[in-house]
């Protein structure tokens, strides 16, 4: 189990104390499930071998300096996944004008997260609804995103 120490900042009487918060790995919600139920359904040929990954899997307290929303997973019962992005599939958004992309991905066969980046723009700070995603290699094929 992945465990985090942050700190904060508690006011109480004027004066400011700090204190260390205990985070640990938390069930995926039912929007991180489905998107990423969706994302290896229509990933890459191996994607979906690792569908039966996600009964196990926790979003772990990591998040991105960026403050984007991409998200880490651990499965339970297995130490976490080593560095490294094998990528399971590969997606295309729009949200407000901006282009951006979402990926799903693997290290050393463990399902090991969502990265969401930005193209025209910030990485967003939301999760894209699964039908808002395009495979990036149809934009490809196609001769550009938009």
């Amino acid at each position: 189990m992945y465990v985090a120490f942050s700190f904060v900042a508690v006011q109480r009487r004027g004066l400011t104390q700090v204190l260390d918060v205990l985070e640990e790995n938390r069930p995926l919600t039912e929007e991180e499930l489905t998107l990423a139920r969706y994302m290896l359904q229509h990933g890459n040929a191996e994607a979906h071998c690792f569908i039966e990954q996600l009964e196990i899997a926790e979003v772990t307290p990591w998040r991105c300096p960026c403050g984007c929303a991409s998200i880490n997973f651990q499965l339970r019962g297995h130490a976490p996944a080593p560095p490294g992005v094998h990528v399971l599939g590969d997606y295309i958004f729009d949200s407000g004008g901006e282009h951006s992309g979402a990926f799903i991905y693997s290290c050393d066969g463990l399902l090991s997260g969502i990265e969401v980046y930005g193209l025209s723009g910030n990485a967003p700070h939301f999760l894209p609804a699964p039908l808002s995603l395009r495979p990036l290699s149809s934009v490809n094929s196609q001769g550009g995103a938009g």
